[in-house]
């Protein structure tokens, strides 16, 4: 009897909630749609609707574009921490963040919604899946209306691999080519070759002898290459008198007449380009004046004598091409 008792008030209660709620639902007003012409609504969706796994974020970037003097009810925005249901199901997505920004405009007002969902689904095989449509409230005047923010369908893939799975089998639609690129190493090794086309160039240009560049085979670049072919003659007074004569007529030949020691300044108001070696053109001719018109012994040698020729019209030639030449001990 205490068993019948219990059960029949468990019953009466279950009838009672049940018409509370009917009530309810039936004083609760419908909320009609709004006009389609009062809301512009644009939504820019993730790049890829496949790939996703437990614990990715997606963000969609929700506008709404509403006409004055209808007005956005904040109060009806998503919920952040909400898992979405469907059919009163969990469907393992839950809202993570929302940030809302808002423009006026002369007639209307912008909203801008990043909406950022995360999944907590998972599953042995990919399996589709959705982010549900979203619906919000504008006012206008007295009345509220209801808008929808169409739902976003995507695939959300397994942590590892289940079972054999065939490639050539399993190329679903919404699963983008897997193609690998080599753009980044071509643009390293065009960038490289480039690199190293300009570095043999300059070399080319700072220690060649030849004139098919700008500024190159004059005459002291001449000059260098015949003091390099002297230096292969045994070390002695009459090699060291070629070389100096060799020196002379590229000097001649650069200032357009014969140059001395009592006329170096004007070879130097003429070639500018020579003034940093004024001391070395001096005991150039010092040189030459000890080895052609005095008799006594030079303190050094005509090997040493030698080397500083090369030295020294290896210099000359960087002035004439326009380069500062490198001290010379």
């Amino acid at each position: 009897m205490k068993k019948l008792t219990l059960s029949s008030a468990a019953l009466v209660l279950s009838l009672l909630l049940s018409f509370a709620s009917f009530n309810l639902q039936a004083d609760e007003k419908p909320v009609p749609p709004i006009d389609e012409k009062l809301v512009k609504l644009s939504i820019v969706d993730p790049v890829r609707d496949s790939g996703y796994t437990v614990g990715d974020l997606i963000t969609r970037v929700v506008t709404l574009e509403i006409k004055k003097p209808y007005k956005l009810l904040d109060t009806s925005l998503p919920i952040v921490g909400y898992e979405k249901r469907y059919q009163g199901q969990v469907i393992g997505i839950e809202l993570r963040d929302i940030k809302k920004s808002a423009e006026d405009n002369s007639d209307s007002k912008v909203h801008t919604l990043h909406l950022t969902y995360q999944i907590f689904d998972r599953n042995v095989v990919a399996k589709p899946a959705a982010l549900p449509p979203e619906f919000i409230r504008i006012q206008g005047g007295n009345e509220v209306y209801s808008f929808r923010i169409p739902s976003w369908n995507f695939r959300i893939s397994p942590i590892a691999v289940f079972g054999e799975v065939k490639l050539e089998s399993d190329m679903s639609p919404l699963r983008g080519p897997m193609l690998k690129t080599s753009e980044r190493e071509n643009l390293i090794f065009k960038l490289a070759l480039a690199v190293l086309a300009l570095s043999a160039l300059g070399l080319l240009y700072i220690l060649g002898m030849r004139a098919w560049l700008p500024r190159m085979g004059g005459p002291f670049a001449r000059a260098c290459r015949d003091l390099k072919k002297l230096s292969k003659l045994p070390a002695n007074d009459e090699t060291l008198k070629l070389a100096l004569t060799r020196v002379h007529q590229a000097f001649n030949l650069s200032s357009g007449s014969s140059v001395f020691s009592n006329n170096v300044d004007d070879l130097l108001a003429q070639k500018p380009v020579f003034a940093g070696m004024r001391d070395d053109i001096a005991h150039f001719f010092e040189l030459s004046r000890m080895a052609f018109f005095e008799q006594h012994q030079a303190a050094q040698t005509a090997a040493e004598q030698l080397a500083w020729l090369q030295k020294f019209s290896r210099r000359c030639r960087d002035c004439e091409r326009g380069l500062r030449p490198e001290k010379q001990a």
